[in-house]
């Protein structure tokens, strides 16, 4: 392997290249009215993935912007999408999540504290995964296994391809990485489950 191949922006176009191929079923599930996505929860990871990708950015974290900025751009898509295809399953905790991923934006005009901000992403990006595990656990089929499956591998490779490892750029990316994880055996069991019944 030439010594000039730079591995951590290889390791972000990697990313970039499954976060495009992982997203095409899921939207074409969403079209079919197989997946139903909760709109706050696409709507949190719309502001978190901002903010963690702004953060990324300041904390030096080189190539792994790009692959960052991708999985930015199709959260939007699926958060448009939501409106008129995603679940009305809202609740009074999924309207606070909501709220506190405002108030991280806050945090950072006003206190001029990009690492606070960052860390409440990561805390507040978790919470996002809330109303998608609740979901989940109620309606397993009703989302795109093999989507999240890659979000796995997406995320990891996110956090290899970082240039720098500090505050603002590893939280989000692990947080989203372990959520991931999380929601990906609720619906493999949960799925088994439903399936035995």
């Amino acid at each position: 392997m030439p010594q000039n191949i730079d591995i951590k922006l290889v390791l972000s176009i990697a990313a970039s290249v499954v976060t495009v191929i992982a997203y095409y079923p899921y939207i074409k599930d969403i079209f079919l009215r197989k997946t139903k996505p909760h709109i706050y929860t696409w709507l949190i990871w719309f502001i978190t993935t901002g903010t963690a990708t702004a953060g990324l950015w300041l904390g030096g974290g080189g190539n792994g912007i790009i692959s960052i900025s991708v999985v930015l751009l199709l959260v939007l898509f699926i958060v448009i999408l939501s409106v008129k295809y995603g679940t009305k399953d809202i609740t009074k905790g999924d309207t606070v999540i909501l709220i506190l991923a405002l108030s991280s934006i806050i945090v950072w005009w006003q206190l001029d504290n990009p690492v606070l901000a960052v860390i409440m992403v990561a805390a507040i990006d978790g919470l996002g995964y809330i109303p998608t595990y609740r979901k989940s656990w109620n309606s397993p089929c009703e989302e795109t296994f093999s989507f999240w499956v890659a979000m796995v591998a997406i995320y990891t490779l996110m956090l290899l391809s970082i240039a720098e490892y500090n505050l603002l750029t590893v939280p989000y990316v692990a947080t989203a990485l372990i959520c991931n994880i999380i929601l990906i055996n609720i619906l493999f069991f949960r799925r088994r489950l439903v399936t035995q019944l």
